[in-house]
């Protein structure tokens, strides 16, 4: 084959568009969650890498800026994780809550929580039901998702000090 046709044939074959790429070769759609401190953001990415999504936690409740959670990368779905006042005390007994920063963190949270494909409120469940609404909900939008597990993150938040069980998934 000619020099010039395989240069064509290559230049062809980066034109094409994620969607004509074999399903192995393009990247995994990036499914970021947001919530309340101590809603089980980590918790939650942690299981859904291992069970090869790949899922990010965004720390969006300490930042002013509203979109913080658009700001990196591209996002296919935005999960939003919600806890009273009461459940971030029960939950992380190292931090001592008040009402005043429960709600600047509601209101730092609220365009995410707007633009949420999913929102749940963590209150009832545990953290292998928290996994369970969103895996099922992942499985009913088709999500791909790896083969294998993801390889785990750098601890955000409380979990950088202490590692929680993960929930089995």
């Amino acid at each position: 084959m000619p020099a010039s046709r395989n240069k064509r044939k290559a230049r062809k074959a980066e034109a094409l568009p994620a969607e004509a790429l074999p399903s192995f070769s393009r990247p995994l759609p990036v499914i970021k969650v947001v919530g309340i401190s101590g809603s089980g953001k980590s918790t939650l990415v942690r299981a859904l890498r291992a069970a090869g999504y790949e899922a990010r936690p965004i720390s969006q409740e300490h930042s002013s800026v509203p979109d913080l959670w658009r700001q990196f990368g591209p996002t296919a779905y935005l999960i939003y994780l919600n806890a009273s006042l009461e459940d971030q005390q029960a939950r992380r007994q190292d931090v001592t809550w008040s009402a005043a920063a429960h709600q600047e963190e509601v209101q730092r949270l609220a365009h995410a929580r707007e633009h949420a494909d999913l929102r749940i409120d963590t209150a009832a469940l545990s953290p292998l039901g928290v996994y369970e609404v969103v895996r099922s909900f992942l499985t009913r939008k088709r999500i791909r998702h790896a083969d294998h597990p993801l390889e785990p993150l750098p601890a955000t938040g409380a979990s950088s000090k202490k590692s929680p069980p993960n929930p089995e998934p």
